[in-house]
Formats: structure tokens, sequence, C-alpha cells
């Protein structure tokens, strides 16, 4: 890859790639590192890296990346508060739509988190999110459904109708 090639590769994919970040992990600060890194490992690696790759490379650092965020900063956190999950049960009147359902994502694995994500708000086709999560394509869809199924079930619960 040239140095021309990789600055296609910033101007092109690094609002997707922070986008996906950000939606995951809420906190624009960590999202923005995360990104950098997966460009910086990209540049030390262009040699090995093909440009026509270089999308799914991107993404499949990032996505590395962030589960390891999220993994250490369970750690901290599970150190700090080991109490049970209270679940404040709440009337939804005057809860927004928008809040629902990133409360019912919330509730999804990691994993099916950034399948949802990846798919139904980058857009990303089955092959390309195999390749970016390191999954089979019919694993992906697998843990697709199931993750919908999942969202389904919060989303139609009786506490959650508006």
């Amino acid at each position: 890859m040239t140095e021309k090639e990789y600055n296609q590769c910033v101007d092109l994919y690094s609002d997707n790639v922070f986008r996906f970040i950000v939606k995951n992990l809420r906190h624009e600060e960590d999202a923005r590192d995360i990104v950098q890194t997966a460009f910086e490992k990209l540049w030390r690696h262009k040699d090995q890296v093909e440009h026509e790759k270089s999308k799914s490379y991107l993404f499949t650092v990032a996505y590395n990346q962030m589960i390891d965020h999220i993994r250490k900063n369970k750690r901290i956190q599970l150190k700090e508060d080991f109490s049970a999950d209270t679940r404040v049960q709440q009337s939804n009147t005057g809860r927004d739509t928008r809040k629902i359902l990133m409360e019912a994502l919330n509730r999804l694995s990691e994993t099916q988190k950034s399948l949802v994500m990846l798919k139904d708000y980058e857009g990303y086709s089955y092959e390309e999110i195999g390749k970016i999560m390191g999954l089979s394509e019919s694993q992906v869809k697998v843990y697709l459904h199931r993750a919908r199924l999942a969202l389904k079930n919060y989303l139609v619960s009786p506490e959650n109708v508006m």
C-alpha cells in the first residue's frame, strides 16, 4: 500500500470506523483512541495489507481493540462494584423510542451488539461482517438472528411497551 492509498483509506473509512466504535462504546474519546490505533497499525503494516482489503483490516483491528477495551473496563468495574444487577422497573411513559432501543442493544452481548450495528446500522454484508469479526458467514447469520430475537423479546415485553 502506498502513502496515497493510505491517505485514501483515512478519508474513506475513518468516519465509518469511528461511528461503529462510538456507537458500541458510547464514549467519544475512547472511540477516537481506538480508531487512531487502528490506523496506526494499518500504517505500520502497510506493506503487508493490500489496498483492496484495507477496509476489512481496519474494522477488524478496531473491533478487536474495542473488545479489549471493553474487557479491561469490565474487569475494573467488577472490582469497584461487586453487587448484583438491580434493574429498576419504571414506567415507559415519556421515554422515547431511541432510549428504549439503546437499552435493548446494551442488554446484548458485545458480539451480538457489534453484529447488529455492522449489519443494520452500517449496512455491511454477511461476508464483510464475517471477515471483520473473524466468523463464518453462517455464524454471522445465526448470531445475528439470535440477537434480533433477543431485541424483539425485550422490545415487546410489557414493561417496555410505550
